[in-house]
This record gives structure tokens, C-alpha cells and sequence, in this order.
């Protein structure tokens, strides 16, 4: 008894050190709607912060406490999300539809969260409205504590690479098509941006992303899929790179020759300037589409080296069949948790592991397009997600969701019966263990993000799901990130730890699936009032729908603590 007392009274002094060491980060961001900014000569507004397209970086240590005060220069509502960013005991900061009260045009309000227990590569976004299809998107990363050793050398220098398809039309005029086109569902993008330029030599880029590096260094390249629709592959004229971390995890390291990024997906790679002095190009090609047909899908970029007097040329480096998915399946599993190395906390990875876990819950949630009153919609287990004026965890905290939601209202296993809209709530077991397997009909390559959480992958397959397929499941050490790809016609599966009280959203990152209803929330709900378990809402909790004219009464509780 007097050890473990000792084991426990030391763990809380080591968390109390990391909560002393945290700091408070102050940003204030101006968003507007920026005709000026041109990524590729086409006359289209571009969302910009502070001037800047893509937005600035948000560079943070493990624990920090950054507050980002948004001053809302657009003409229509707006919310931000940080994807990856689990918003520990916080989901009121988690900035979706189903949390937040949107910031109103002319008006700002500040978000303030924790990078709780995190490390790695993420990206924030523009979460409403179709608003990230006109950017408004840039770079988070989470550093390690000086006390938590990084499992590689330090490189020379990181750059942040973000990449995503673009459209040539204004995001409005993309959105309109979505909400009436019955062709909605076959609107592809136009063009592949790296850090919002064109890709080189394009007839219609005003410039190209170049990263200078010196001969015989290595560097770290942050790589983030911020687009749309489209999964890409990533390669580096003759250059290898090696996997190190994906979305906070450390991977075991393995040495690539090219690099399958799935909508949503962030990951490090060190690559070692080790060729001859030159330049050398750095490409993205789209998968599941004939290159040939979508040539200006095919982002370019330099890697530069800094003696260099030669220009890039010839050929691009060819990368792996885009129509071959068992290569990129194989790939995916391929990435392994390093089960060795610490994170954000000193205690290996591999302290945490699904091998013996009890499942308290298994949702399998299929996806399918379907009309739904003559309009085109997105459906998970034939529901299309209802977008309602009041955010559920306003209505969930304040009247119990009544007169917004029903909870489990929704099937969390597939279903036979007519498509139809729905307000979707489930519950999610406090504590408890949840398998969660996307089946993906759909003719494209989809991708799943659960915010709040960081979920254990740990199958792929294709064709149908049963349970036999849990003994193909790797249980020893699937990598652990927050957004997962789902290849046509095939499963994934994850697991999740449910510690993470809130109301949490669970979606496909491809814009227009999401837009256009396939998502849900998941509702982790402890009754005890202590703020340790979920933090109450913050004093500049802002109010809408329902609650509009009047504020809500406060919901009963002792505890009265500010965060």
C-alpha cells in the first residue's frame, strides 16, 4: 500500500511540474475574405488571417494553453476546428456545429484550449459553410517538453508542407452546386496547391513552393493533406524519406520511397539532402485518378539545394499505380506505433496498448449517397446528418438536448430502411472501449476523423466486415492517430478509449461527404460535476438558437472554478 501510494504521489508531482512548465500563447487573428490573394490566376476570394494565406503557423509545447482571439471580418458566420488537437475535458472549444455558436460577421470571440498531453503535426481549419474550400487553413505543431527525448536527431530545420486540391470557382459557387446540383456528388477540384501556390510551370500558378536545404543535412518535413476530396502520393526526386510521426505518434521509422496522404492525414518525415547539388522536384499526384485526364491535380514543388545552378527538369519521379489500392493498403499497414519512445509523457507508448482491452461498444457505420427529397446527400447507416441552429452541447448541457436532439436516435449498426435526415447523437460509454468500423460504399476513397480522441488502427480489409474479420486485427501495435482512410468498397476499423468527456464530433474529412451530411456526434457524458472530468463553459460562452433571446439558466453544480 505505502508503494503504490509513492508511485501515485509521484505521478502527481511529475504532472504537476508539466502543468507548471506550460504557457499561456496569445494570438489574435484577423479573418477576411481577400480578393487579392491569388493562388492561381483566377478571379476567386481567398480566406486569409492576418493578410497571410495559408494561415500562420500555431507552434506550442506539450500542455501549453493557447488563445486564439478571431475577429470575424466576413460576410457570413464562422468557426474554426483544430484538427487533431483532442481538447482535452474542453469540447466547448472544439469549434463545429455541434459545440459552437458561430462567430457572427463584425463580431470576434476568443477560443481557448489546452494541447493537453499532445505532441506532433496537425492543422486547423474553417469548420462551416463550405469556408474551407477558400482556405483559412495553416499549420499546428506540438513540440515535446525538454524533459521527453525525440526518437531521431534533431534535424537542421522542419518545414510545414500543407497540400490539398482547389477549385477554380468561388467557394460559394461550389456550395451552391452542392445544395441543388443533382451532379454534386461528381464535382471534382481543379488544381493540387502546396502551401497555397500552383504547381510549377502550371499556365495558370503565379508561383510554386520551393524549400532551400543545405547538401549533407537532414531535415523534417511536415506534411498535411488540407484539401477537399482528394488522397495524393508524395515523393521527392531521387530522395528516400523516413517515417517518424503521424497526427501525435511516434512511428517505428521506416525509409519510403513515396508516401500515400489521405484527406485529413498529417505526417513528419526526415529527409537527408544527400544527392548532388541541384534542384529536385517535390511532387503530389491524386490517387484513384488517371493523372493524364487531371494533369493539373499534380502538385510540384522544388526541393532546392542552397550551391545549386541548375534548374529542375525532364520527367517527373513516376510513384506507385494511383489505381493501385492493395499497394497503398499494404502501406497503411505498414505504419506502426514505436512502441519504445515517449511522447508527450515520459512513460513508453508502448504503455498503452488494445492487446487485451474489453470492448464495451461496437458501432459499424456504412457509408452511401443517396436522394433524400430530390436532393443529393451523404448518409451514414442511410441517416444524412441535420444540421440544427442550436449546438448540441449548448442544448445538452443547459436542457439536456431536449427539443434539439434524442439521443440514440440514430443505428449504430447498418441498417435497411429508407434514407432520411436526422439530428445524430449516440452515446459513447464513459470510459468504456469502442470499436468503431467504417465500411465505405462508395466508389471513392474516403477518410474518418473523431475529434476529442486519438483512436488505435487496427484493421483494414476489403469487401464486407463480420467479426471473423477482428482476427486479421493487429492488437500488438496499431498506430494511434485521428484520422483514418477507408479505400471504395473496403473496411477499417479503430479502436477508442472513451476518457474524454464532451460532445464529440465524428465525420468524413472529405469536405463535400461532410458538407453534405455524413457525420455524427458521439455524446461522452460523466455525471460528476468536478471540472477535472469536463471543464464548465467558459465566460464567453457564446449563445444561438434556442438560447438566443435569453440566457440559459446555469446548470446546478458546486463547482465554480475558472479555467
Amino acid at each position: 500500500m505505502a508503494y503504490s501510494g509513492l508511485i501515485k504521489c509521484a505521478i502527481l508531482i511529475l504532472a504537476l511540474v508539466a502543468e507548471a512548465s506550460a504557457i499561456n500563447i496569445f494570438l489574435e487573428w484577423d479573418v477576411t475574405l481577400d480578393s487579392t490573394i491569388k493562388p492561381v490566376s483566377m478571379d476567386q476570394p481567398v480566406i486569409t488571417i492576418n493578410g497571410k494565406f495559408p494561415g500562420p503557423l500555431i507552434n506550442a509545447t506539450t500542455n501549453d494553453f493557447v488563445h486564439v482571439n478571431v475577429f470575424n471580418n466576413m460576410d457570413e458566420p464562422l468557426l474554426f476546428t483544430w484538427n487533431g488537437i483532442q481538447q482535452r475535458l474542453n469540447s466547448w472549444q472544439d469549434g463545429v456545429s455541434g459545440t459552437n455558436c458561430p462567430i457572427l460577421p463584425g463580431t470576434n470571440w476568443t477560443y481557448v484550449f489546452q494541447t493537453k498531453d499532445q505532441i506532433g503535426s496537425f492543422f486547423y481549419f474553417p469548420s462551416i459553410n463550405f469556408h474551407k474550400a477558400a482556405g483559412g487553413f495553416g499549420a499546428i505543431r506540438v513540440v515535446n517538453r525538454k524533459v521527453i527525448a525525440v526518437p531521431f536527431p534533431a534535424p537542421e530545420a522542419e518545414f510545414d508542407l500543407l497540400i490539398g486540391d482547389w477549385y477554380y470557382d468561388s467557394y460559394k459557387a461550389i456550395r451552391s452546386q452542392m445544395n441543388t446540383s443533382e451532379t454534386a456528388y461528381y464535382i471534382v477540384p481543379d488544381i493540387m496547391l502546396m502551401n497555397g501556390k500552383g504547381p510549377l510551370n502550371h499556365p495558370l500558378s503565379t508561383d510554386h513552393e520551393s524549400f532551400t536545404v543545405t547538401q549533407g543535412k537532414t531535415y523534417r518535413l511536415r506534411i498535411s493533406n488540407v484539401g477537399n476530396a482528394v488522397s495524393f502520393n508524395f515523393r521527392i526526386q531521387n530522395h528516400q524519406m523516413v517515417l517518424v510521426e503521424t497526427e501525435g505518434s511516434y512511428t517505428k521509422q521506416i525509409t519510403l520511397d513515396s508516401l500515400d496522404v489521405h484527406v485529413g492525414h498529417s505526417y513528419s518525415v526526415l529527409v537527408t539532402a544527400n544527392q548532388d547539388e541541384a534542384d529536385y522536384y517535390m511532387v503530389a499526384s491524386p490517387k484513384l485518378l488517371n493523372t493524364s485526364d487531371y494533369s493539373s491535380l499534380v502538385g510540384i514543388g522544388v526541393l532546392h539545394y542552397s550551391n545549386s545552378v541548375s534548374t529542375v527538369g525532364g520527367p517527373l519521379p513516376e510513384g506507385p499505380d494511383p489505381f493501385d489500392v492493395d499497394f497503398s493498403m499494404t502501406q497503411a499497414r505498414s505504419i506502426r506505433w514505436n512502441l519504445t519512445t515517449g511522447a508527450a509523457r515520459p512513460n513508453p507508448q508502448g504503455s498503452f496498448n488494445v492487446s487485451n482491452v474489453t470492448l464495451s461498444q461496437t458501432f459499424v457505420l456504412e457509408s452511401t449517397v443517396a436522394q433524400i427529397q430530390n436532393v443529393p446527400r451523404y448518409v451514414v447507416n442511410n441517416v444524412s446528418y441535420y444540421t440544427v441552429s442550436t449546438p448540441l452541447k449548448l442544448a445538452d448541457h443547459f436542457v439536456n438536448g431536449s427539443g434539439v436532439y434524442i439521443l440514440d436516435n440514430f443505428p449504430v449498426q447498418s441498417v435497411n430502411h429508407d434514407a432520411g435526415y436526422g439530428v445524430s447523437v449516440v452515446t459513447g460509454i464513459h470510459k468504456g472501449w469502442v470499436e468503431i468500423v467504417f465500411k465505405n460504399n462508395l466508389a471513392a476513397m474516403d477518410s474518418w476523423h473523431f475529434d476529442g480522441y486519438g483512436f488505435f488502427v487496427v484493421g483494414y480489409g476489403m469487401g464486407d466486415w463480420t467479426t471473423e474479420s477482428r482476427s486479421t486485427y493487429n492488437l500488438y501495435d496499431p498506430v494511434v492517430r485521428s484520422t483514418v482512410q477507408v479505400y471504395p468498397g473496403a473496411w477499417t476499423a479503430v479502436y477508442a478509449f472513451l476518457d474524454n468527456p464532451g460532445m464529440w464530433n465524428l465525420r468524413s474529412q472529405l469536405l463535400k461527404h461532410w458538407y453534405l451530411g455524413q457525420e455524427l456526434y458521439v455524446r461522452v457524458f460523466d455525471a460528476d460535476p468536478d471540472p477535472a472530468k469536463e471543464r464548465p463553459p467558459p465566460d464567453n460562452l457564446l449563445l444561438c438558437g434556442i438560447f438566443s433571446d435569453s440566457p440559459p439558466a446555469p446548470a446546478p453544480g458546486p463547482w465554480t472554478r475558472e479555467w
